[in-house]
């Protein structure tokens, strides 16, 4: 085995039990402070936490961050317009996961 174009990959990984403060969350999603305060106004995000400076995130928020920044940057869909894009994508996954369960239960017979 040659490791001659080997690259060095450095990362974590975020768990749902794992949580990230605003700080954080922005570092490793790389959006403004601005753009998740809108995001939660918006329903987009759902921290724990009363205050930005008690806000906790999970790894699915991480996720959902970038997707939004994606949105947000590259479409230019406004903070209203990612929340709702993003719901169709969870209405989208759980019709799947109910259509996968269904082929199986179906196939099973």
């Amino acid at each position: 085995m040659s490791f001659d174009n080997a690259e060095l990959v450095l990362g974590s990984v975020i768990e749902e039990e794992n949580y990230l403060t605003l700080t954080e969350l922005c570092q490793a999603s790389s959006a403004s402070e601005d753009h998740v305060m809108a995001w939660v106004f918006e329903g987009v995000l759902e921290p724990i936490g009363e205050t930005p400076q008690d806000w906790q995130f999970t790894g699915q928020s991480l996720r959902r961050t970038r997707l939004a920044l994606s949105f947000t940057r590259d479409l230019e869909i406004n903070p209203a317009g990612v929340a709702l894009a993003l719901d169709l994508l969870d209405e989208i996954a759980l019709l799947r996961a109910r259509m996968q369960r269904m082929t199986v239960r179906y196939h099973a017979k």
